[in-house]
């Protein structure tokens, strides 16, 4: 009889796990429009969330602390005159997004550094060139400013943000409806799903479709029987790719591998409630001494519920093996470089210490720059990293270095203690035996 060989993997028992109650945001109306985007963008700082509003289009914008009930006069960003379809945080700065709407426009606002105080009705920049509504936005993974777009139109738009130009314009190659557009790693490519029932990867650059045949799939994998739409995130770190039923109530991951049959089912984190969308914390924004590899945010009726995926350790040491440098929020390339030509991929930041960004600046445009502030100069930028580096560590480290002396000297004492009991034992017990 022939033994059954279990495929090894670090992350065959990965577990999901929502968090309680008061660590949810409830009282959330969240958008009823009919697009399948996900509703929802997270970074380090916030959670932006699509909800629903009277007389146009709206999100909230939520730093990561604030749960709990969240008051119907919580204040919003507003600008739009149609429904919101889509939002996505730029990833080189944490306190710029964008969204895109239902009245043909992409707008991009900058988020006060403590959040919302006033509802935000003026955008850093209009981005007007669609014909229809605006269903798509992504921010490319590694150029400063430059953002895609892409509309009911069939056309993709990627836009330099810093001067408000419209610099590559897709128009001749979807037939139907664009229902998903992503970015390769790099940025040098892109990967679109059409109503049309074909991918593309396509380069914008040189505006010409590199791969669209669909004839022999490296896997099929067979899910169930639902009609809802799939959203997929994937994980370049761990390899491992979360699909997530909208009007499900399950997240399936599987692991991508080199070798057949490449694509490896892990587990299903099932709860009660369907989700209506999700929102994906990038890397730099996981709890890496829990161990936590992905959180994802929810989207019910009328709350936002945060779940967490955990590898199981025992060892409360830096896992190297799961989290291996990842990409951090500095900007490989300027726009300018990347409309010429150049690629470059993202760069990388280590975990290790628990990364914390730097102040990010403020987005200018040249166009129409309502966000004018003196830049800081190098000289300026590397007296302040220093000053940061030398105090709070530290600090830290002479903290933990009277922690370690006193935890000594007191294992010291214990010692010398234990010593002299030791000793008088064995004398009673030498005059006993006498």
């Amino acid at each position: 009889m022939l033994r059954r060989v279990v495929r090894q993997s670090k992350f065959r028992h990965v577990f999901g796990q929502a968090v309680r109650n008061d660590q949810c945001y409830d009282d959330i109306r969240v958008s009823r429009v009919t697009w399948d985007s996900s509703f929802c963008a997270v970074n380090p700082k916030f959670v932006a969330i699509i909800i629903d509003a009277s007389g146009g289009g709206a999100f909230l914008v939520l730093p990561l602390q604030k749960s709990g009930r969240i008051d119907k006069v919580y204040p919003t960003v507003c600008g739009h005159t149609g429904p919101v379809l889509d939002i996505d945080w730029c990833p080189h700065n944490d306190l710029v997004i964008a969204s895109g709407s239902e009245d043909c426009t992409v707008m991009v606002w900058q988020i006060p550094e403590n959040g919302l105080e006033t509802p935000l009705s003026q955008p850093v920049v209009v981005l007007e060139g669609h014909s229809k509504r605006v269903g798509i936005v992504s921010w490319h993974p590694t150029a400063r400013n430059v953002l895609l777009s892409a509309g009911c139109d069939n056309q993709i738009v990627i836009w330099n943000v810093g001067t408000g130009e419209a610099m590559i314009n897709l128009e001749d190659m979807h037939p139907d409806v664009i229902f998903s557009v992503s970015w390769s790693r790099n940025g040098s490519l892109l990967c679109t799903a059409c109503k049309d029932k074909k991918v593309r990867v396509i380069d914008p650059r040189k505006k010409r479709i590199v791969a669209d045949n669909m004839d022999e799939p490296i896997c099929v994998q067979e899910m169930d029987s639902s009609n809802g739409v799939l959203l997929p995130f994937y994980d370049p770190d761990t390899n491992i790719v979360y699909l997530c039923g909208k009007g499900d109530s399950s997240i399936r991951y599987f692991e991508i591998t080199d070798e057949a049959p490449f694509v490896h089912y892990l587990n299903t984190f099932s709860t009660k409630e369907p989700q209506r969308g999700m929102g994906y914390m990038p890397k730099r924004g996981l709890d890496v001494n829990k161990c936590e590899i992905a959180r994802f945010y929810k989207l019910h009726e009328r709350k936002c519920e945060p779940i967490i995926m955990t590898v199981p350790r025992k060892s409360d040491l830096f896992q190297d093996d799961l989290y291996p440098d990842t990409a951090g929020p500095d900007p490989a390339l300027e726009s300018e470089e990347w409309f010429a030509g150049k690629n470059g991929g993202p760069i990388l930041i280590s975990l290790k210490d628990g990364y914390v960004s730097a102040k990010s600046r403020d987005l200018k445009v040249v166009k129409t720059n309502v966000l004018e502030s003196k830049p800081v100069t190098k000289a300026e930028s590397i007296s302040t990293v220093q000053k940061h580096a030398s105090s709070q560590p530290s600090v830290k480290m002479e903290d933990k270095l009277e922690e370690v002396l006193r935890e000594f000297k007191s294992l010291r004492d214990r010692v010398i203690l234990q010593d002299r009991r030791i000793a008088r034992l064995e004398e009673q017990v030498a005059k006993v035996a006498m």
